[in-house]
Order: structure tokens, then sequence, then C-alpha cells
């Protein structure tokens, strides 16, 4: 009788190792369902606690392990199917996400997998648009499914001995130099490579669409922290996830990917009563140093602490995802730009609005940030921020509501179109020029002062005040100012006219204008 016990706590076992032992008790809880005992070989049989998986079998161990990883790992109709979600069952777009990430992350050589050719794929994802077009490789097999023979030898008896590690195994483990393979290389005991099979298993992957950064990465791999397998399996096979369309599956960083796994969940306040409390995100790809195989190229961890989680919920609503039509055929994603800006400071646990007025940095990306401002304002209204941010933000819009309203009053005394746009490339060049404290100050007591009484500065003068004459706060002061820009919203800001202004609003305009002359 051969007894194989493998547990959670054992000390050598990487965030991934229990990722691929949680994506093995997900397996074995699976094919207990479908296969019963008398038609396992080797008599076949298995214990599963929350923190501990034990299998049993007797006779030639290379039968038993070839015929578990074959029943564990399978193809459906050229799909990777995985056994312990049950991938089968789940919807074709579902499906398509899973192989796809599969491929883009564990299964990127192409020695990994054999390729029938390719499939394409018509999802209708909005009623209004043109269906998405997809594309993937169909396959015939992979490496998992015939990996026992490297778990022993010969005559079918399980190794005693390391094993060598190839990054798709355990991505980003990759040989440290190519002139000395065999003495860089990784090297597993057989039962924690067994255990790394099963990691795709229980992982996640969203397609990276980002909109800031040059992102040659296509797939983002997400490895949730486990302490508990069968409240893992439970949250792995929740509806809000295991349902989740193709759109769900886009994201626009690493952050972003992070806090849309975490957040699958229903948010408590305390931790503990989290089933993931935080995961590991990774992208893969080729570096200058090592062309010749995947490397990890970027790594975050992300927690799941309530207020974060709140703020991306929220932020995930407001600022969704779009289906736009191509201008040749069907649809595609476009992932928000804002959201991504947002979520990657959230993920890394900054102010969601941290680094704005340095990240938008050109005209063309500040169109873009604009063109989300009903959900930039939405944030501002709905987020948790300290009273003294929000009142910051409320300041300047109403400088700039003034501001607005004494531009609109001197192009309609000329007869001329008044062009708010220009207005904003002003303030916000005026904001990017500002490269200390001392710099910013004299740009936002001027704003404030030509856009002439503000009711939300004078009722908090001194908060307001301490924000700006801080040297260790400028910075996010301006941030602040370039989320105002960004997000102010009036009735409408083309047909703002004077008509929006009141009696004292006009005399306050009346002696900016002879203050300026």
């Amino acid at each position: 009788m051969t007894e194989l016990k493998l547990h959670l706590g054992h000390p050598g076992l990487t965030l991934l190792h229990r990722a691929g032992l949680a994506g093995l008790w997900m397996t074995l809880k699976q094919l207990e369902q479908e296969i019963p005992p008398e038609k396992r070989p080797g008599s076949l049989s298995w214990e599963l606690t929350p923190r501990q998986v034990q299998l049993f079998w007797e006779g030639n161990d290379f039968e038993v392990i070839d015929w578990l990883l074959k029943e564990s790992f399978q193809l459906d109709n050229g799909l990777i199917a995985l056994r312990g979600i049950d991938t089968k069952s789940m919807r074709k777009d579902s499906q398509v996400v899973i192989h796809q990430g599969i491929l883009g992350t564990f299964l990127q050589h192409a020695k990994t997998r054999k390729v029938i050719g390719e499939q394409t794929q018509s999802l209708e994802i909005d009623e209004d648009h043109p269906p998405v077009i997809i594309k993937y490789k169909a396959l015939e097999s992979y490496v998992h499914q015939e990996f026992a023979k490297n778990l022993c030898d010969k005559n079918g008896n399980w190794l005693k001995q390391p094993i060598s590690i190839a990054g798709w195994l355990n991505p980003g483990a990759v040989v440290r130099h190519n002139a000395f393979p065999s003495d860089t290389s990784f090297e597993e005991s057989p039962e924690m490579a067994f255990i790394l099979l099963y990691a795709p298993v229980s992982c996640c992957y969203y397609i990276l669409r980002s909109r800031l950064r040059d992102q040659r990465a296509q797939y983002a791999l997400v490895v949730p922290e486990i302490t508990d397998m069968e409240v893992y399996a439970s949250y792995r096979q929740d509806p809000q996830l295991r349902h989740a369309g193709y759109r769900d599956f886009h994201a626009s960083s690493l952050g972003d990917a992070g806090l849309r796994f975490l957040t699958c969940q229903e948010i408590a306040e305390s931790a503990k009563e989290l089933k993931v409390k935080r995961c590991q995100v990774l992208t893969l790809g080729v570096v200058p140093w090592s062309s010749q195989q995947k490397s990890r190229t970027d790594l975050l961890t992300v927690e799941a602490e309530y207020r974060v989680c709140k703020n991306y919920q929220i932020c995930k609503a407001v600022l969704p995802d779009v289906v736009k039509a191509k201008a040749e055929e069907g649809s595609f994603i476009a992932t928000s730009f804002a959201r991504e800006m947002i979520a990657e400071n959230l993920a890394r646990g900054y102010s969601w609005y941290a680094g704005f007025a340095e990240q938008v940095n050109s005209n063309e990306q500040f169109k873009q940030l604009c063109y989300e401002r009903g959900g930039l304002n939405e944030m501002v209204m709905k987020t948790e921020m300290d009273d003294r941010e929000r009142w910051f933000v409320q300041a300047c819009h109403e400088a700039i509501r003034f501001t607005y309203g004494r531009l609109s009053q001197k192009t309609q005394d000329r007869g001329e179109f008044t062009n708010f746009d220009r207005e904003n490339i002003r303030i916000r060049t005026g904001l990017t020029r500002c490269k200390n404290a001392e710099s910013f100050r004299e740009f936002i007591t001027s704003f404030w002062a030509r856009a002439g009484r503000i009711p939300t500065l004078q009722e908090h003068w001194d908060d307001l005040m301490d924000l700006v004459m801080d040297p260790k706060e400028w910075k996010k002061a301006r941030d602040l100012a370039l989320l105002a820009l960004a997000s102010y919203k009036g009735k409408e800001r083309q047909e703002e006219s004077q008509d929006e202004l009141d009696e004292d609003d006009v005399d306050l305009i009346v002696l900016a204008e002879l203050e300026e002359d």
C-alpha cells in the first residue's frame, strides 16, 4: 500500500504550491462524486480535510498516477478542461478564458502543448454592438496529461530523488544560467512537483488591456493565498466567479486583476471573515537578459482590506469596461483608463487618486480621463475619503464653475464660441508646472482668487489652508486639483452660461476682472 500525505502547513510550500494542493483537493472532491472507488485503478482512495490530502493506492505507481492525471486534465473540443472546477459545465466564454489564460501563463512554450489548429468563437456581449470575435488554439494534448512518466522510474515506481522543474510547472522558476542548465535549474521532490501540476486548477486568469503602459503581457495570473482548502473550494465554485462571462475577465493592470478577483466575495469589515484574504498577481514574458525562456515580468501582492475593496467595488461599478465596435468587424472590450490608475493605487495601499498629476502628463491622456468624468465624479461622491480631501475637490469644483461662468460671460459679450477645453488645458498645464510646494501654493491661491468667492473654501478655510501650506501635502493637493478638473460635472459644460450664475457670482466676476485690469 502506497500512501502520499500532503499538508498545507509543510514548510517547503510556496503560495503556488498551496494553490496546487488546493487544486488537487478540488479535483479529488469532484472525482469522488463522478467515479466510484471500484472504477479506480489500484484501489485508489483518498481522505480530504481542510488542510490535508492523503492518497492511498496499491500496485504499480505509474498506472495509478497516469490515470489520475488523465482524469484531472482533459480536453473538451480542443479546450483545456479541468476536472477540479468542472469546466465542461461552465459557460463557453468562461472555458475560453481559462484555456487562453493557461496558454498565456503556464503553457506559453510551444513544447508544452500540441496544437491542432485555430478556432474562432463569436460571443454576444452587448445587444447594441456586434459580437466579440475571439480566436484560440485548439489542442490535441498538453504536458499535464503525460507527466506521470516524470514522477516514476522505468519500472513504474514513485521516484525518490528530486527532479528538475521547468518554467511551465512553476512560472518564473527559470534556469539561472543557460550555459549550465543542469547546475542552475530548479529542482523539486516528486511530491512537490505533483502538487504544482494542479496549480492551474485553483488559479484565475485575466486578460490584460492597459491604456497607460506599454504592457506586452496579455494575461495576468492570480495565485490565491489558501489557508483552508475546503473554504477556498467553495469560493472558487461561487456562482459570481464560476458563471462570470468573458467581459468579467478583463483587467487593466495587476492591481485591477487582483482586486477584481478578491471582490468576488462579500466584503466583510473583519479580514477573518473573508474566504480569500490576499493573492499574488504576476505576468510572464521574455526579458532582454533571458530571451530563450519565459520569466516573471511583474509581481504584486494584493490584500483584501475592507476600505480598499469597498472603494474598488464602487470604482468597478462607476468606471466599467465598455464594448466598442471595431472598424473592420466585430467588437472588443475597452478597459477603463481611470480605473487602471485607481485600482493600481488601491492595490498598493495609496489614496485612490494618488499620482494623477504625474501620470496624466499629456493632453491626450487628460482627454481620456475627462471622457470618464461622470464616473470620477461619482468616485468623489461615493468613496471613503477624508473630509478635508472632499472639501478640497468641492472647492476646486466651485472655482471651476465660477471660472467657466466668467469665461462664458466674456465670450458672449464678444459674440464668440466658449471653448472650455482650452481653459481646461490652461489649468492642467499650470498644475504640471508645479514642481514644488511653493509653486503649487502660488498656483492654487491664484486660481481660487481669480474665481472669486468660493463658499466651501470660506467654510473650511483652516482645514484647506493646512492642506495647501503643509510642505509634505502639496503633491496630494495637486492630485486632488487635477481630479477636480477631470471630474467637474456641471449641468452641461458646453452649455454653461451666465444664466447659471446668481447675482452675487456676477458681482464677483466683475470684481475679478477689475483686479485683472
